[in-house]
């Protein structure tokens, strides 16, 4: 049996056992303890289509580097291989974003442009063109088109002015 003289101890005990747990569970409110949780921002699927330009057959294993960037600054960079369909599917470019898409194929120009994500799905279909001819300053070219207008408005010019004005005509 217990004696009154063990009564007394055990409930101290007790209740200090009760006001230690009391005190511990306020602690372990979810509101005080660790970093608040921030949602990621909303993402685009963007899908690529690499197609050979003479003959729009699929190039596979062209590397398409994806550059998302935001007012202006590039946000760092993501890599992928297009597969036998020629195709490349990136789903974490978040919306609203402006994305460089730059994509390098073996036997192939290097292509690079600049896109607005604003919708939740994107598809692009790029034709790779071959290389040209490399140009040389030392062997003769045509003239431009554009060269070739020039100087025809220069002789046009000089034609007009010519001609008397049309204030000297009578009435």
């Amino acid at each position: 049996m217990l004696c009154r003289a063990h009564i007394a101890p055990i409930a101290v005990l007790s209740t200090l056992a009760l006001s230690v747990g009391l005190f511990t569970a306020g602690a372990q409110h979810a509101d005080k303890r660790g970093r608040k949780y921030k949602a990621p921002p909303p993402t685009s699927r963007l899908e690529v289509t690499v197609l050979r330009d003479t003959d729009a057959k699929p190039i596979e294993n062209a590397a398409i580097v994806f550059h998302p960037m935001l007012n202006g600054k590039d946000e760092g960079n993501m890599e992928l291989k297009s597969n036998e369909d020629g195709k490349a599917v990136i789903d974490v470019i978040p919306t609203g974003y402006s994305v460089r898409v730059q994509i390098i194929a073996k036997g192939f120009q290097t292509y690079g442009a600049d896109y607005q994500v604003d919708k939740d799905q994107l598809a692009l279909e790029i034709r790779m063109k071959r290389p040209g001819e490399q140009y040389s300053v030392y062997k003769p070219h045509a003239p431009d088109e554009q060269d070739q207008k020039a100087k025809q408005s220069k002789s046009d010019d000089k034609k007009d002015s010519d001609k008397p004005a049309d204030s000297t005509k009578p009435n």
